[in-house]
């Protein structure tokens, strides 16, 4: 299960090697990345500016898989894709972002 922490004031999701911290002390979302050894550096933006988190579906040309992704959406129209293992799981990802955030489903 992706989610590692979750409290009132921070919740934290691990997919891989791909880590996003909802913190509310601080009023961020964090997305920390690797590249094989290699840590990528982190995105941040502010909880604010979250506007919608979505389940993205798509389907891999070369192996006919399907591939899924919470998706959280900003204001500015940007937006970050989260991996998930299966659509189910993407779910219960984007449940579990939304109720930290207040957003509708």
């Amino acid at each position: 299960m992706p989610v590692t922490e979750s409290t009132p004031r921070r919740l934290v999701l691990k997919s891989g090697s791909t880590t996003l911290t909802l913190d509310k002390d601080v009023g961020k979302a964090i997305l920390q990345r690797k590249l094989l050894f290699w840590g990528l550096k982190p995105l941040e933006t502010a909880l604010s500016d979250v506007t919608e988190v979505t389940v993205d579906t798509a389907v891999d040309r070369a192996s006919g898989v399907e591939v899924c992704h919470a998706m959280l959406v900003m204001r500015t129209g940007a937006a970050w894709a989260f991996s998930a293992a299966d659509k189910q799981d993407a779910q219960k990802n984007a449940a579990a972002l939304r109720e930290f955030l207040g957003l509708k489903s």
